[in-house]
């Protein structure tokens, strides 16, 4: 069973439609970063596939909002091609809860002629896509510009987001090298698996923990490597566990090895990493790098009982939480990230890149 599920585990494999009310009218969107103003007081936005944890998620963020009108299928519709692409090519905005082969052929569904409906997709179909802007915001100084720009957006992968907040930044600064040759190992709540999973966690017998991923070919690899600034991606150990929401992800570095040798010279290189990490996310509000190692994580009680990193401590947020712990003795450091895998890690993310794309408060439902 677990096997079953954990061949997809990675973002999504959702399947339902939302869709337009009778009284629709679709209208041109205004440039990037405008697009919700007093004169366009709502934007219709279709979810291609709810029925899953992530476009559940995506709609429950997004229902109460005076900002937003869901374009809703009925049911009976749901998996009609022509009802969908109406759906598609009426909406503002469509976010693409979908398997990878369907969220491609849905792209698809977007009328030659138009220029106006913004895709955001939830797969992993078009993450290294150079045609789609990665939905980072926070990869770099340019990347949210990005993002308004662009009617094509795909949203990271969940473990993705995690190696790559880490990573990113420090091969930026010269910290980590770009050859450097990672090993990342990752454990996330069930609920990545999807409703498969979800089945077998919630069921009257399942595993306590579970290592996956044996292959070496997880489908977020290609992601880290082109995002991270590596020139390749890590070998990547990730497992489940018996908890619902909720993902660590951590990533051992050894000075000698990963690190650039002018960076690594000296004393203090763990403080450096740290430093590093926190001046990239310095006016960032949905990432936030904590205070440097142990004693430190103890007095702050970021630590459940003194000695525990919780992985589901922010669930049901986009927020997402940097730690770093070194021994400057034995020339070694691990930075981990702590985030909600349906959080950040895919439905926030999908409703922060939707509010950036329509020029809103990226904030926005989000709080």
């Amino acid at each position: 069973r677990f096997a079953r599920a954990g061949a997809a585990f990675g973002y999504p494999m959702l399947s339902l439609l939302l869709a337009s009310s009778p009284s629709f009218t679709a209208r041109p969107l205004p440039p990037p970063r405008a697009r919700c103003t007093p004169d366009v007081l709502m934007a219709a936005v279709f979810i291609d596939g709810e029925a899953g944890t992530t476009g559940l998620q995506v709609r429950g963020r997004l229902s109460t909002r005076d900002d937003i009108d869901l374009i809703t299928l009925p049911e009976e519709s749901r998996k009609d091609p022509a009802a969908r692409a109406e759906a598609i090519n009426k909406a503002d905005a469509v976010i693409l809860c979908l398997p990878d082969a369907a969220a491609i052929e849905a792209a698809a569904l977007v009328a030659a002629d138009n220029d106006r409906t913004v895709l955001i997709d939830a797969s992993t179909a078009h993450r290294t896509n150079a045609e789609w802007a990665y939905g980072f915001p926070e990869l770099s100084g340019a990347q949210r510009s990005k993002i308004a720009a662009s009617k094509r957006i795909a949203n990271p992968g969940c473990y993705a987001t995690g190696f790559i907040s880490l990573l990113g930044p420090l091969v930026g600064a010269g910290a980590v090298r770009r050859e450097a040759r990672l090993v990342t190992s990752a454990v996330s709540g069930y609920s990545g698996g999807g409703n498969p999973l979800i089945a077998v966690y919630e069921g009257a017998e399942h595993e306590p923990w579970g290592a996956y991923g044996f292959s070496l070919s997880h489908k977020h690899l290609p992601e880290m490597a082109a995002f991270s600034g590596l020139d390749r991606p890590p070998i990547f150990m990730p497992a489940v566990g018996d908890f619902a929401q909720g993902m660590v992800v951590s990533v051992p570095l050894h000075y000698d090895s990963d690190l650039e040798p002018a960076f690594a010279e000296g004393e203090g290189v763990g403080e450096r990493l740290h430093a590093a990490l926190a001046a990239h996310y310095a006016d960032e509000h949905f990432v936030s790098v904590m205070s440097l190692g142990e004693e430190a994580w103890k007095e702050e009680g970021l630590l459940e009982r003194g000695a525990f990193l919780r992985p589901d401590a922010l669930n049901d947020s986009n927020h997402l939480q940097i730690f770093v712990y070194c021994n400057d003795a034995a020339r070694t450091c691990v930075v981990a990230a702590r985030l909600d895998n349906l959080g950040k890690g895919a439905s926030g993310a999908a409703v922060q890149n939707l509010n950036i794309a329509l020029g809103l408060d990226e904030r926005t439902s989000l709080e």
